[in-house]
């Protein structure tokens, strides 16, 4: 890996060449990032979209779970919001206000903090905003585009657009709009309510989560989607899948619809035993289930 600064005057973030991005993946496993972007803000991201050819493949990541990235890497730009976009303000009296790379669970803390409630399922969504905006991440029974009523977005050129929900067809973890436009915030709307009673309820809400999902291993979240009217982890589990392992990729003994690391799996491990998963569940139940978790790059 090496990190150079952009030679563009009007640029003030930081570029780095073959980054390795297991280091920006949950799963802690993916090759490299030909080009990895990490901007100052907002405007110098829409600066930096215009220095890049229209053609350039576009990988944008928060905090890397719900993603895949294959052992051979990533041919074009990765760009990393987390920890960049990081605004988080009350935008109105019940409006907040949060840019792309803030984590979904900060942003249900400081709503509450904020005294106001319906966020409080946001703590369990193991991404960023822009990640939730991207899929309508969900936990608890909550869903992100519940509580969205206006969206921010950069376009390649640059340009920046304030859209409404009504710009977009939103269903079960899908989100369809305009193309080549990206999140770059959220406004959540909210109801004012007690906000030492939203702290409680997320307190509850993630040991709950650290009670049935094996967050002390590396995993990138809910695997497959459930299809209609049945749950994933129920037909893994009772095709007897819970346990198995392909290198180091592992069904997780706790939650069969988390797939984890357990210290030196590949991606290609990971890929393999989605499909192992996928197969056998197919053959037992008749259902073919589709993955949630998006998968990029090339393999070796």
């Amino acid at each position: 890996m090496m990190a150079v600064a952009m030679n563009h005057d009007e640029l003030r973030g930081l570029l780095k060449r073959r980054e390795p991005m297991h280091r920006h993946t949950s799963w802690r496993v993916g090759g490299p990032a030909d080009r990895f972007y990490e901007p100052a803000d907002i405007e110098d991201l829409a600066t930096f979209l215009q220095t890049l050819s229209p053609t350039e493949p576009l990988y944008w990541v928060g905090l890397g779970s719900n993603l895949l990235v294959r052992d051979g890497g990533v041919r074009g730009t990765v760009i990393m919001l987390s920890g960049k976009l990081n605004g988080l303000t009350r935008f109105s009296e019940t409006t907040i206000r949060a840019e792309a790379g803030v984590a979904s669970a900060k942003l249900a803390r400081f709503s509450a903090s904020q005294n106001l409630r319906g966020a409080e399922f946001l703590a369990g969504v193991p991404g960023t905003v822009g990640g939730a905006l991207a899929m309508n991440a969900g936990a608890f029974g909550g869903e992100t585009w519940s509580i969205v009523t206006a969206v921010e977005t950069l376009d390649r050129r640059g340009q920046r657009r304030t859209r409404l929900p009504s710009d977009y067809q939103v269903g079960y973890r899908t989100v369809v709009g305009p193309k080549n436009e990206w999140f770059v915030a959220g406004h959540f709307t909210l109801t004012p309510g007690n906000g030492e009673e939203g702290q409680a309820q997320i307190k509850a809400l993630l040991a709950k989560r650290g009670a049935t999902q094996p967050t002390q291993w590396p995993n990138a979240g809910s695997v497959f989607r459930n299809p209609p009217g049945d749950h994933s982890a129920r037909l893994i589990e009772t095709a007897g899948l819970k346990g198995l392992t392909v290198g180091g990729a592992q069904v997780s003994p706790l939650h069969a619809n988390f797939i984890v690391n357990t210290g030196k799996a590949t991606a290609a491990d990971i890929e393999a035993l989605i499909a192992k998963i996928q197969a056998e569940v197919e053959k037992l139940h008749g259902i073919r289930l589709e993955p949630e978790v998006r998968v990029i790059g090339e393999a070796v």
